[in-house]
């Protein structure tokens, strides 16, 4: 299967819209979980120690992720420190932005961070309603975008939030699978299937959990004997990778 790596730059911590302005609402399905608890995976996503075996995926430090046939990741990075902050999936006209956050280990944060980014939202002059989904409570935005030709438009998102033991799992979908069923259920496969590294270092409640940049988009290693300056990692280089 192939794979194309993109890089960008850091985006905004509510996630910054991409894909085409839509109106259609998405249809909610019935909750999991309960308010102040650990979100129930049932169907994932997991812990490592769940599913230890790393065997066949994409391993990108706390997140390992199954790839498929036509899937897209790009890597958001901060410029000033070369960070990897985000990990955007896109796959059949739909994106999902992931990232992973250190957690108290049986209290959940999702239900405080929810009314965190639905307040931001509607500071910025959009709307933001709370529905029952796939992963329990999610929340639907309609998020303010200029157009190219400098109008205001609203762009539809989905964020998802899961708490697990010791980590936070942040999901914001765009594009198709934040109102049609069956787009949605694609995205939501990438979510299910995703393995969440917490490692064993202490960490403060919602610091970011260090993503990093796959094997395949690693230069190669230059002698040192040579005299010539290293390479640097984050330097644009071939983007079509396959994996196998």
């Amino acid at each position: 299967m192939s794979a194309l790596f993109r890089r960008g730059s850091r985006r905004e911590e509510a996630g910054e819209p991409v894909g085409q302005d839509a109106d259609q609402e998405p249809e909610a399905v019935e909750e999991t979980g309960a308010d102040g608890e650990l979100t129930p995976r049932p169907d994932g996503p997991w812990d490592v120690s769940e599913r230890p075996d790393a065997e066949g995926l994409v391993d990108l430090g706390a997140l390992r992720l199954h790839g498929r046939d036509g899937m897209e990741l790009r890597l958001e990075i901060e410029e000033s420190s070369g960070t990897v902050t985000a990990v955007t999936v896109q796959l059949a006209g739909s994106a999902v932005q992931l990232q992973a956050f250190a957690a108290p280990r049986s209290e959940g944060i999702w239900d405080e961070i929810r009314q965190e980014i639905s307040a931001g939202i509607t500071r910025q002059g959009g709307t933001v309603d709370e529905a029952r989904g796939t992963f329990g409570r999610e929340l639907i935005a309609r998020i303010p975008v200029r157009t190219p030709d400098g109008r205001t438009g609203h762009q539809p998102a989905r964020f998802v939030g899961i708490d697990g033991p010791r980590w936070f799992l942040r999901a914001v979908f765009h594009g198709p699978a934040v109102y049609e069923p069956e787009a949605a259920a694609t995205m939501e496969a990438v979510v299910h299937d995703l393995v969440v590294v917490r490692g064993p270092e202490a960490m403060a409640p919602r610091d970011l959990l260090p993503l990093r940049l796959p094997e395949a988009m690693l230069p190669p290693q230059e002698p040192e004997s040579d005299g010539r300056a290293p390479l640097d990692p984050f330097r644009r280089g071939p983007e079509i990778t396959e994996i196998r």
